[in-house]
């Protein structure tokens, strides 16, 4: 990259500043509840199809034990976004401010100071408020340039306000409560604006012309697809007719109760469920290669960082696959917080790498922060894994991860993990499974969660229990709100 101005390297006893000149792009890209299992490189499902994931992966380094923040969306984007434990802003479910009460700065204000132009495409999804002038929305938290919605369940088809108005008119008949489908128009910067597509294929297309404007500047790029999030039946015609699969058709509230239509729509109900999420996976990935495309078009991939994470585990109502795992999205199980993550950048990064130690959302924050020249700042719970992936510490990991949500907690140390079951949570409604009590895995000798080594060993539990008391008192108290049933029905 050729930049008009040039900075001086400053070196300094704790931190290598960057110049302009040689800061590397970063790419974040973020799918939405793709299962554990949903990646071809990984050799678990012979159904699943990822070519240009594959390719991703073979020119970096992909992660067999990386963990979301959290089991839900809201909670584990705001996790990846401020590079901390968002219970410690009074984040932990659905509901609650998202990320207004974070008085440090985010990822995107971070690299905004260090030279980096910002734009964020996509999914927006922390908590309310949400619209332009409040925190929550990309524009008042460090991005440049905003393409996308607030709404936490984007309908792939349809983006316009004439259909949101039709739609919310047929259901004044039926006031049972449900959500408006995401049909409204997106947001071009803070204007609202009707358009015709997929949004799978809009996102990238918009994606592609972020970096076609910017590449001769550094760029932070922040993706944030809806795919694979319900409902994946959304897909376009021509797709179907090409696969032989029925439309599904969304969901008329002139003509049946909205649970009804919501759990034939479900595992185990829906025959072609796990076809239609696997269409939405294949836009998902045509995506991720186009883009690539895009960089390596324009000569910039050596000096760009792509990064790929899963904002929470597999939804397994909605056909995701999270084998080997247990669980499902909604839960602490590890299908529900162990997602894909590939860090790429050839020529920096070595190529064609597994790694099975055991990383978290947080460590996007300080992993950007130092290819940018960065220093890491204190409040930040993640690790820098650019030591890791450069193999100059091949053992760098978290010692110690926490989880927790209104009905669960969790914490893992090692091999080791507790699991504490005290409420139904999703499960009644979202329909997947949650066992009540205290488990104590080992999650090498049974990574699928079935056995419970609690009475053998009641020293390892008091010691993960301990580390689970240490860090709830350096906690607030939650700010989220707990959803009626319904709203667990319509969690997005």
């Amino acid at each position: 990259m050729h930049h008009s101005i040039i900075c001086l390297l400053s070196l300094s006893l704790f931190s290598l500043t960057v110049s302009a000149e040689e800061k590397p792009n970063i790419i974040l890209i973020i799918s939405d509840d793709q299962g554990y299992a949903d990646l071809s490189a990984m050799g678990i499902r012979d159904d699943v199809s990822t070519p240009n994931l594959d390719r991703l992966a073979s020119e970096g380094t992909r992660f067999r034990h990386a963990y979301a923040s959290s089991p839900i969306c809201n909670t584990s984007r705001c996790g990846i976004i401020t590079g901390v434990y968002q219970q410690r802003f009074g984040m932990q479910w659905y509901g609650g401010p998202g990320i207004t009460e974070w008085e440090n700065p985010t990822i995107a204000e971070l690299l905004k100071k260090a030279g980096y132009t910002n734009g964020y495409v996509g999914k927006v999804h922390y908590g309310s408020p949400n619209g332009p002038g409040t925190r929550n929305f990309p524009l008042e938290h460090g991005f440049d340039e905003f393409f996308g919605s607030e709404n936490p369940r984007i309908h792939y088809l349809i983006h316009n306000q004439d259909a949101i108005d039709a739609f919310d008119a047929a259901r004044a008949k039926n006031p049972e409560p449900s959500n408006s489908w995401g049909m409204g128009p997106f947001r071009d910067g803070e204007k609202e604006v009707d358009i015709k597509g997929m949004s799978t294929e809009i996102f990238g297309d918009k994606a592609r012309d972020f970096i076609n404007r910017n590449h001769e500047k550094p760029f932070f790029l922040y993706l944030s697809f809806n795919a694979v999030h319900n409902f994946t039946h959304q897909l376009p015609q021509e797709y179907l007719d090409k696969n032989g699969l029925e439309h599904y058709g969304d969901w008329d509230p002139t003509a049946e109760p909205y649970l009804d239509w919501y759990y034939r729509s479900r595992r185990p109900n829906n025959p072609d469920g796990r076809a239609h999420y696997l269409g939405q996976l294949h836009y998902l990935d045509q995506e991720v290669g186009r883009l690539m495309d895009c960089v390596n078009a324009l000569g910039i991939r050596e000096n760009t960082l792509i990064i790929y994470m899963g904002d929470n585990g597999g939804s397994r109502p909605i056909y995701a696959e999270n084998t080997p795992l247990r669980g499902s999205k909604f839960t602490l199980y590890e299908g529900g917080t162990r997602v894909p993550l590939i860090i790429s950048q050839p020529g920096s990064l070595p190529e064609d790498r597994i790694s099975d130690n055991v990383v978290s959302a947080f460590d996007l924050l300080p992993t950007m922060l130092s290819v940018a020249g960065e220093v890491v700042p204190e409040f930040a719970d993640g690790i820098d894994l650019i030591p890791l992936l450069k193999g100059n510490k091949p053992e760098l990991q978290h010692d110690v991860l926490h989880w927790k949500t209104a009905d669960e907690w969790s914490v893992r140390q090692g091999d080791w993990k507790l699991h504490t079951v005290h409420g139904e949570g999703a499960a009644p409604v979202e329909k997947v499974e949650l066992e009540q009590g205290v488990f104590l895995r080992n999650l090498r000798t049974d990574p699928s969660e079935r056995i419970n080594f609690a009475q053998q060993n009641s020293d390892i539990l008091a010691k993960l229990e301990g580390f689970h008391q240490e860090w709830i008192a350096t906690l607030p108290k939650s700010l989220s709100k707990v959803p009626s049933a319904t709203e667990w029905a319509e969690a997005p």
